[in-house]
């Protein structure tokens, strides 16, 4: 661990980069989190909750594609800074949002952040090696994949904390100001976030570059392999429906479900570091992510079952450690394989494949859970996690001593 942060106070752009996108994850919970207690509150409908959830991930699966063609094809520091002021402008929207009239202007304030995000997450991810020396990518996966499961402790702890004690709109001043704050940051990072493209060089229309990206995934079956690795523990994820109604089971109310989320991010936070030295071993990665994506669906088929809400507290934490895992072992090898010029591209596909396959699973879980008890639920969102794990280890596990970028057996090097 103390060798992993050393590149968080050695490197200053990396620490920038770093801590603005602490700031966008911890934003986003800040408006989400009010916003599911909000508008059923307005609206006198639970429905309303799951539709934020599908409108915020139904809109950036869609649009990634081509938001991963412009993180190629532009400027990624002025992608980074354009989508969090546009972020900035649909909060204010919210503002705006008083009673179940104004309550579809939540669906436009989170469509319009979710096509800010999906501008950022590409850019961002594309970035990252650029900004950090080969030698120190593995640890600086490790903590950039480290954000998400940090902010999801603190910033949806913390916006249940604000929203309860001074209201939601409280919430939304703070996100505001965040959106703001990450702005700055990112404009302070001085390294180039892309490598530099050939004087003259013809850029490809966005048709043409999308094609070119997707030609080169499916030509390489290791590539294949690895953008389609996240979509296990994304259609699991409709568990998340039925979080509340699992605190409110075992008689633990709104502070239950809070400690469910809390405890969902601290297992995403832990896991990257747990598991940093799979890294430093290639022939264990795809090993690696098989078992990530397998415990995830276990410890959910667990939850449906647990009698005790501490048991059920334990089992989501190792469910999102395997999930955090899951997630940096396959960034950090598409990050390692794949050629600056369609790194852009090729991580917006594998975002699109994984927030696609979120928001169909949520949207099943909702359709459902008023209809069968939630165990079911739990129960089958585990087992399609498991079985997707176990089809995807029989279709790959010959590819993990395959040649990678370099055309070398080893690919990923530490």
């Amino acid at each position: 661990m103390p060798e992993t942060l050393t590149v968080l106070t050695r490197n200053r752009d990396f620490r920038r980069l770093f801590a603005a996108e602490l700031v966008v994850f911890g934003a986003d919970w800040f408006v989400m989190v009010p916003l599911l207690v909000l508008l059923p509150e307005l609206t006198g409908h639970g429905f309303w909750g799951g539709l934020v959830l599908a409108v915020d991930t139904g809109i950036n699966a869609l649009l990634l594609p081509y938001t991963g063609t412009l993180a190629d094809r532009l400027d990624r520091r002025k992608i980074l800074i354009g989508a969090n002021l546009a972020s900035f402008a649909a909060v204010l929207v919210l503002f705006a949002v008083r009673s179940a009239a104004t309550a579809p202007l939540a669906l436009v304030a989170i469509g319009a952040m979710a096509v800010a995000k999906a501008f950022y997450q590409p850019a961002s991810s594309a970035a990252l090696p650029n900004v950090v020396d080969p030698a120190d990518l593995p640890a600086a996966n490790a903590i950039a994949g480290s954000a998400w499961g940090t902010m999801t402790v603190l910033g949806a702890s913390l916006g249940g904390v604000v929203s309860s004690a001074f209201g939601p709109y409280a919430s939304f001043s703070v996100t505001a100001a965040c959106l703001l704050a990450a702005t700055v940051i990112t404009f302070l990072v001085r390294r180039p976030l892309q490598a530099e493209r050939a004087a003259g060089g013809e850029r490809p229309r966005p048709g043409h570059a999308l094609v070119e990206a997707l030609r080169y995934i499916l030509h390489r079956p290791r590539i294949t392999a690895l953008v389609t690795v996240k979509s296990a523990v994304g259609l699991g994820n409709g568990v998340l429906t039925v979080f509340p109604l699992i605190a409110v089971a075992h008689g633990a109310g709104g502070l239950g479900a809070g400690l469910l989320f809390a405890v969902r991010g601290l297992g995403a936070l832990v896991g990257p570091f747990v598991m940093r030295p799979v890294l430093a071993r290639p022939a264990w990665l795809f090993t690696g992510l098989a078992l990530s994506m397998s415990l995830y669906g276990l410890g959910y088929l667990g939850v449906a079952f647990a009698p005790w809400f501490p048991l059920v507290l334990l089992l989501v934490f190792v469910a999102h450690f395997a999930g955090g895992t899951n997630w940096v072992l396959s960034n950090f090898a598409l990050q390692a394989e794949v050629p600056d010029q369609l790194r852009g591209r090729v991580f917006a596909t594998d975002m699109m494949l994984a927030t696609l396959s979120i928001a169909v699973s949520q949207l099943g879980a909702s359709a459902v859970v008023d209809h069968v008890d939630m165990s079911v639920v739990l129960a089958g969102c585990g087992l399609i996690t498991v079985l997707y794990a176990i089809g995807w280890w029989l279709v790959t596990r010959r590819m993990a001593g395959s040649s990678g970028r370099d055309g070398h057996p080893e690919m990923i090097k530490p």
